[in-house]
């Protein structure tokens, strides 16, 4: 037997050993977060079903409803045109499309349930359906704050910070967007710089925005170049995803409709997401909200299969509520628990793939935050939701992308990864003989059993702080806030970036120089 636990002293035990600790890039050696090796965890809890067969089935009939007799909007000629040859009723010299549900539903049935989509280190490969569930960090904020420098704008030096806090930390699983949006780039050539970063920054499954058809292919051709393949092994590998968001009420505009024509010809992911807040893009019923986003989703999830059949492909649900006061949206509200839920019912029952998000409408690293961010996370995961966006460092509704943030999201991520890590019940673990030895009155500190298995017991945690009142005190008090800020200072300096082959690199280099300096994509400005 080795020597006993110091008791007295648990608490305040070094870091290294209390919990495992593995660099982001998935290396031995000293790091100063406790976190496991790169997994997508499985989610071993049966989803909750917050409606029953009937009501579900309600639902998608008055969806199914809404695409026959009202029908949606599809700002593009050439989707429309495919539209009319899979048999739609298109409006004569007009952008509205109706759609029959058996269409729908044959169109709907063509798409994979599961898929896996590549990463750049197919170590870091993606599944995507079934119950595996991969977390992405914050997207598309077009602020990032900190206690240091407070809220400001989004620039390159942010953008790239969070990339790297991205691929430091393992259980962020997927970039789904640029963390923050970096307004110091030209809009015309941003797109080609922040593709290559996450290229080359991180070795994790990323996204390229549907913003213009240019876009779309430069971030394809980018892809393409960093894993390597050619263009048919290309077109035949998932390797990158893209959000289509519809523009509620009813609505697919021509940028979206360009990207998801245009992934889908490359047999690349499009996670179709309906932007649906109950009683303002929606009706302010949440079975209403829930109908008009199965319509949207399930059209242009129906659309993308006419482009190509079997296209990957995910259903988004993003439906909340807003605050009737001042009608700015609300996130992790009851509403929102409830459609996240609901609409992981509707994804299943057309046999897709689910994202949903972790998010929150606090303005600050705090108690609304945290509570918000959880129930987010709860109505997702009890959803079943595969894709997890935002899962790290949203802020504001989404306004803002917070470093902070980041690192007390990223402790609830790891916690919540440790609740879907199946229980031990083996022989050893069911611990008789230990048991035996301690008898009655006794304690297992200093027994064979808890001295082999102390270190690696129970989750570490990089924020909760487990030390008694006075020996936090005489630290100083410091509070979660505080503790992340020193944090995501230390994961920077840590974080090491992932080797590229010199080759690929120069042909990326190549590649983005060459857009450049033929102008990049078409703005307004």
């Amino acid at each position: 037997m080795t020597a006993d636990i110091d008791t007295a002293n648990l608490s305040a035990l070094p870091p290294t050993r209390r919990g495992r600790r593995r660099r982001g890039g998935d290396k031995a050696g000293p790091d100063p977060f406790p976190q496991k090796p790169f997994k997508q965890p499985r989610n071993l809890f049966p989803p909750l079903e917050a409606v029953s067969a009937d009501e579900l089935e309600a639902i998608h009939d008055a969806s199914m409803r809404v695409l026959e007799e009202i029908g949606i909007d599809f700002l593009h000629e050439e989707a429309k045109a495919l539209l009319k040859d899979a048999g739609a009723d298109v409006n004569p010299g007009g952008d509205r499309v109706r759609m029959d549900r058996a269409l729908v539903e044959e169109l709907v049935a063509r798409a994979p349930g599961e898929f896996t989509i590549r990463a750049r280190n197919r170590a870091h490969d993606l599944q995507i359906g079934g119950n595996a569930v991969a977390f992405s960090c914050v997207a598309s904020a077009p602020n990032a704050v900190d206690r240091d420098k407070g809220r400001r704008p989004g620039n390159q030096e942010d953008y790239r910070n969070f990339l790297k806090l991205a691929q430091f930390f393992n259980i962020i699983h997927c970039t789904m967007g640029y963390p923050v949006e970096p307004v110091d780039l030209h809009a015309s050539v941003r797109h080609l710089d922040c593709v290559a970063d996450q290229a080359r920054l991180t070795d994790k499954v990323y996204h390229i925005y549907s913003l213009g058809k240019e876009r779309n292919l430069d971030g394809l051709e980018i892809t393409r170049i960093v894993h390597g393949l050619s263009p048919d092994e290309f077109n035949n590998t998932p390797c990158v995803a893209s959000v289509i968001n519809t523009s509620s009420p009813l609505r697919l505009d021509t940028p979206m409709l360009q990207g998801l024509i245009e992934m889908a010809r490359a047999g690349q992911v499009s996670i179709v997401t309906p932007f649906t807040l109950a009683g303002a893009m929606a009706p302010v019923t949440i079975a209403g909200a829930l109908t008009l986003q199965n319509a949207e989703a399930l059209a242009g999830i129906a659309f993308a299969q006419i482009v190509r059949p079997g296209a990957p492909v995910v259903y988004g649900g993003f439906t909340s509520n807003v605050d009737m006061k001042s009608g700015a949206p609300a996130f992790g509200t009851p509403e929102y628990m409830k459609a996240a839920i609901v609409g992981g019912q509707l994804a299943r029952r057309n046999d897709l793939p689910y994202r949903s998000s972790g998010v929150c409408a606090a303005n600050t690293v705090d108690y609304q935050a945290a509570l918000e961010t959880t129930l987010s996370h709860w109505g997702a995961l009890k959803g079943g939701g595969n894709l997890i966006k935002h899962a790290a460092g949203w802020l504001e509704g989404g306004l803002s992308a917070g470093f902070e943030k980041f690192i007390t999201d990223i402790d609830l991520l790891q916690k919540i990864a440790e609740y879907l890590t199946p229980l031990d019940v083996s022989e050893e673990a069911l611990a008789v003989e230990a048991i035996r030895e301690v008898g009655p009155a006794g304690h297992f500190f200093g027994t064979e059993h808890t001295q082999a298995r102390y270190k690696d017991a129970f989750y570490a945690p990089i924020v909760s702080d487990w030390r008694n009142y006075e020996t936090w005190a005489e630290a100083g008090s410091p509070t979660a806030h505080d503790k992340a800020n020193r944090l995501y200072k230390m994961a920077l300096e840590a974080y090491e970036q992932p080797a590229l082959d010199p080759a690929i690199d120069e042909e990326l280099t190549a590649f983005v120089e060459k857009r450049k300096a033929e102008g990049g994509a078409p703005t307004d400005f």
